[in-house]
This record gives structure tokens, sequence and C-alpha cells, in this order.
């Protein structure tokens, strides 16, 4: 059976809404196997997927782990260290190496752009990009749709702001694609240091001023500044941007409704968004990595090639 997805996920920005739907579609029933007494189902069992993480991660490698335990499949986590990668050849000579094993599937964090799809023309393994250089982070952006969906409904119409560090951000440019796609407005906001050169010719609304995109949005995604991928001159400091674009609840206070607070993680507090705001009333940070395990799962057995219909029998099983 052909998968609905193809063979990769290596971003959303060719996917298409109905597709996108499609794994959210999925997610929902598959959510509710990690509130179970016994949070497995074989629905992968005997899959081999190899985690093959070239950048250091500890949410998105856990999740997908937990994703495929919870599935049966059998998982090798490989963290290769940045200083003995060179790219090019040593990126194939890992896929020849992984495709002599006899794999099913590779998730793959690599901090060159392009690099998930590199592979995934190199071995006929299904290869899902968890992260690749400034490019995407396709599941991270659909777990942040999802989370979205379920407080909203419908993401059509909906007004989306993403904060902060654009520029460095493959988050940011996944949930771009994936929103707009499903029918909601999305806007950037930050220092025009931290966004990218002709942002506005993904569709999307700029605002220089963190208080005209509160006033703006439905939901904020607050990004942290990756300050591993900065040189000296993006912002004068963390005071100064904390003070100028830092998410504070008396800045919420003064919104003219209730909106919702995202972030993918890992927070920097007291710079980008403040503690109260991280863990107040309308912060959904906490579902945004309960639906990063379902995403997972649901990425994981839609390119297996299962059928979508069977996804509420997938959850019933033992």
């Amino acid at each position: 059976m052909t998968a609905p997805l193809g063979k990769d996920l290596l971003g959303l920005e060719h996917l298409s809404a109905e597709q996108i739907n499609l794994i959210l579609d999925t997610a929902e029933p598959l959510r509710e196997i990690s509130e179970r007494a016994i949070k497995k189902v074989p629905t992968l069992r005997g899959a081999t997927i190899v985690n093959l993480f070239f950048e250091a991660s500890t949410r998105t490698r856990i999740s997908f782990e937990f994703a495929e335990k919870r599935m049966s499949a059998d998982t090798v986590n490989v963290a290769v260290s940045g200083s003995s990668v060179s790219k090019g050849e040593t990126l194939v000579d890992t896929a020849k190496n992984l495709e002599a094993m006899k794999i099913d599937m590779v998730v793959m964090r690599h901090g060159s752009s392009g690099a998930a799809k590199f592979l995934a023309e190199r071995i006929e393994s299904n290869v899902i990009n968890a992260g690749d250089g400034m490019h995407e982070h396709p599941t991270q952006g659909l777990l942040d749709m999802l989370t979205l969906r379920q407080r909203f409904g419908t993401l059509a119409g909906k007004k989306i702001c993403i904060c902060g560090d654009v520029l460095h951000s493959r988050v940011a440019r996944s949930n771009i694609w994936g929103l707009t796609k499903l029918g909601a407005e999305v806007a950037v906001c930050g220092p025009r240091s931290l966004l990218p050169s002709a942002i506005e010719e993904m569709g999307v609304t700029v605002f220089s001023r963190i208080e005209q995109a509160i006033e703006w949005a439905d939901a904020l995604n607050v990004l942290r500044l990756q300050l591993e991928r900065m040189q000296a001159g993006y912002i004068p400091s963390l005071r100064e941007y904390n003070r100028v674009f830092g998410v504070t609840r008396e800045r919420l206070e003064r919104a003219p409704r209730d909106i919702l607070i995202l972030h993918p993680g890992p927070m920097n507090r007291g710079v980008e968004i403040d503690s109260d705001v991280a863990d107040g009333p309308h912060s959904v940070i906490l579902e945004q990595v309960t639906n990063g395990v379902a995403v997972r799962m649901a990425v994981l057995y839609l390119l297996a090639g299962n059928s979508p219909q069977l996804a509420d029998a997938a959850k019933g099983a033992v």
C-alpha cells in the first residue's frame, strides 16, 4: 500500500492541506494511547527505527522515542558529535551503513538545511525530518497546529503571530507553511535583525512592536532566542530584548481578547517570555508536549503505509 504522505516527511512546504489535516486527524485518536494505563499498541511491531541526531536534542528525541515505543517499534538512538561530521561524504557513508542494517525508518536532525532530503534521496527507508538547519521542523509545526485546532476548533480565519527569533527558526518556517495552508492569518514580530529578508514573500504580516502583535493576534507562538546560532550584533542585550519584545503579563493584560500562548521550548524565561506567562492560564505549552507524541505517532503510522481509517482500530488494539 502506498503511504498517504509519500515515502518521507521532510517539511510542510510541499504537503497539501489535505495531507496536513490527515496527520492531525490521525493524531487525535492516537493521543488517547498516552493517557492509558498500558501505553502501547502493536501497530509497528517488528519495525526498526533509527533516531539519528547530528545535533543535540532532548525534547524532540525523547518525544520521537516515546512515539516509537508506544507503537511497539524497535528503536536505536544514534547521537553523532557535530565535530565528527563533515556533511556530504560522511552522510552518504552513514546512509549506506543504515541501509545495510535493513532498517525501516530514520528520524534525523542535522545542522545543515536540506540534509534530510539529501538522505531521503539515497535510501529506501522512510525519512522523517526532525529539524534540518534553519529550514524546517515539520513535526513541531504539526503539533503546534494540533494544539491550536483543539482550542479553536478550526484554524481558518484565526490570527497567529510568531514572535522572536524567526531568522534562525526552522519551527517558524514549518508553522508559516502549515498555518497558511489551513487558512490561518499569520504574522511575525521581532527585531528586524532577527527576521529573514523578504519574509513578507511568505504571505505573512510583519509587526515591529510586540504590542501591535498582541492587539492583533488570537495566539502567540513565542520563539526562543537561539543564542548558539548568533554572532554579536543581533540584539543589544537580553535585558533590552525582554524590555522591548518580551511577552509579559502586563502586556497581555492590555490585550483586547484572551490570547493563547505557545512556545516550542526550551524557554529562555525572563527573555522572550516571562515565567508568569509561561505558567499562566493562557499557556498551552504542556499541551504542546503531549500533542507532540501523538503527532509523531501519527506520522510514523501513516508513513508505514497504514490506512488512516484504521487509526481508531489501532488505538483500541492491545
